[in-house]
């Protein structure tokens, strides 16, 4: 192992994601390996059912690569982050770095110098409202924001490029510095690119911010594969 050339991380995924490990393969860059495991999840994604993702998660991190040096834990839900808070971290354990999609968000608003955002969520009303809470918690000013009302996020992880984007222009606001689209079941990363362009500002994804944080904890240097504003900083 001592001989490793890989930068190695793992990735908790819920049963019913159909899309962080597409964005995975498009986001990590070479040099990197993430190893992937499951955790059970029962739709509706409520903040009940998302709250029980927790006591799942310290299992489902002891079958990642047992005995194998990780340089970060990736929890792939924005909802349940949101729900299960600062408990994440300690429900996963101590074995690498653990980065969620709130925190990456967190930390990519840092970094871009930002505050206020437009948001978007593909949720019901009280689980958009659970994100909410978490971020404006969080020094987060939510200047508008839209719930696009599906319970199942394999709904939301088939929902079509055209409804994704009339969703982003629902949710956006002048005074919006950047716009969040939530979830990572959501097939948004594609999109990223025109919705900047269109926008004139960042546009950040649960999937994107997740995984430049994953690397930016890491210090991995060069050039990254990713879409979109935030993906042309690198520190290292």
């Amino acid at each position: 192992m001592a001989h490793d050339p890989l930068r190695r991380f793992g990735l908790i995924a819920l049963a019913t994601d159909l899309t962080i490990e597409g964005d995975a393969a498009r986001l990590m860059p070479q040099g990197t390996q993430l190893h992937v495991t499951r955790i059970a999840f029962e739709n509706p994604t409520t903040p009940e059912s998302l709250k029980r993702t927790g006591p799942r998660l310290k299992q489902a991190a002891d079958l990642i690569v047992p005995g194998v040096p990780l340089d970060g834990m990736i929890f792939g839900c924005t909802s349940a982050a949101a729900a299960l808070g600062d408990t994440v971290e300690t429900e996963i354990g101590g074995r690498a770095p653990v980065v969620t999609p709130m925190g990456g968000l967190l930390r990519a608003l840092e970094t871009l110098g930002l505050s206020r955002i437009a948001l978007l969520t593909p949720y019901l009303p009280e689980t958009a409202e659970l994100v909410a809470n978490y971020l404006t918690d969080h020094g987060v000013e939510i200047v508008s924001r839209h719930a696009m009302g599906y319970a199942d996020d394999r709904d939301m992880a088939r929902l079509m490029p055209g409804e994704i984007i009339e969703g982003v222009l629902a949710a956006d606001h002048p005074d919006a510095e950047a716009l969040f689209l939530s979830c990572t079941a959501l097939p948004a990363v594609p999109l990223i690119a025109e919705l900047e362009a269109r926008l004139g500002k960042p546009v950040l994804s649960s999937n994107q911010v997740v995984f430049w944080a994953t690397l930016d904890i890491a210090r991995i240097p060069g050039d990254r594969p990713g879409p979109g504003r935030l993906f042309t900083i690198c520190k290292w």
